[in-house]
């Protein structure tokens, strides 16, 4: 076999081999992992972290804890009372 035989037998041998190692390199990679959720990155339209317990109250014009409001303004610790005292439009229903 002559010299210029051998290196079109590697060359070929290296076009098959080279798109076989990459399936194979492919196959062992998994995708990556889904980024943990923020702390308090659950802000609403108006920057209000839910998850701290705050909503938006619109007389204030600031994110407010409904049970701290009832506490200072005195009214019942409810949702329907909340957005009574926040002046907050409510949904029908």
């Amino acid at each position: 076999m002559s010299v210029q035989q051998r290196r079109m037998r590697l060359g070929f041998q290296g076009l098959v081999a080279l798109p076989l190692c990459l399936l194979l390199l492919a196959a062992c990679t998994r995708p990556p992992l889904p980024a943990p959720p923020i702390t308090g990155g659950d802000r609403d339209a108006h920057g209000c972290i839910g998850s701290a317990g705050y909503s938006w109250c619109a007389r204030s014009a600031q994110c407010e804890r409904p049970w701290e409001r009832a506490e200072a303004q005195q009214f019942e610790l409810s949702q329907s009372a909340f957005d009574r005292s926040c002046d907050n439009a409510t949904a029908p229903g």
